[in-house]
């Protein structure tokens, strides 16, 4: 037999010890397990993303709407208004002597329709001609909602006016009202004492009345 013209690859198989190269049986099995790996990388991946679809898809389903119904509680805010004036007659009404109270303070109180629980209260005051204006954000269709006076800055008038020291206000859209004004009937304090000429506008309502 003719003596292998290279010595050198005789030598390599001959290491190997199973007839093949070593070098070639190594990128063999790196091959092999690379192959493997992009398998279960691929299974791993798919899997991965079905979880994550699943959760996606749960927290558009549930968590989504309490988030955006928190953060966005009415379209827009309602807005109630009012006066506060000062019956300067003691009349228990308005009248052409009645004054109106600049810095007069107004609270807007919801309670729960059931348990009469106060779940609402925000104050305002009025401007220079005795007129408020609180805005309230959330609707309160399951509760009763008054407007009321708290205060008066003038030391004579400070009395809230018996029947007239609060006003039913009405805070939800499910009653078909369009606008988000909420226009609250005019309540005010006593005079200590009654203004010079009070008696003969009270004789003239009485006269009228008769």
């Amino acid at each position: 037999m003719d003596p292998d013209p290279n010595p050198i690859r005789y030598k390599r198989e001959i290491a190997d010890g199973n007839g093949k190269p070593s070098g070639e049986s190594t990128i063999s099995h790196i091959q092999f397990h690379l192959i493997l790996l992009h398998f279960f990388s691929r299974k791993i991946f798919t899997k991965t993303l079905e979880v994550m679809a699943r959760a996606l898809l749960l927290f558009a389903l549930f968590v989504l709407p309490a988030l955006v119904t928190a953060a966005r509680p009415t379209r827009n805010p309602f807005a109630v208004e009012g006066c506060v004036y000062c019956d300067t007659c003691r009349a228990g009404f308005e009248t052409p002597k009645t004054t109106y109270i600049a810095g007069a303070t107004v609270r807007v109180e919801c309670k729960d329709r059931k348990s009469l629980d106060l779940v609402y209260s925000k104050q305002g005051k009025t401007d220079s001609t005795g007129t408020y204006k609180i805005f309230v954000t959330e609707d309160h269709a399951d509760q009763i909602c008054d407007a009321m006076v708290v205060h008066s800055p003038q030391h004579d008038c400070k009395t809230p006016a018996a029947g007239r020291d609060r006003a039913r206000v009405v805070l939800t859209r499910n009653n078909g009202i369009a606008s988000d004004n909420r226009f609250a009937n005019a309540m005010g304090f006593v005079k200590d004492e009654a203004v010079s000429g009070c008696t003969e506008l009270l004789q003239q309502y009485q006269e009228f009345d008769n």
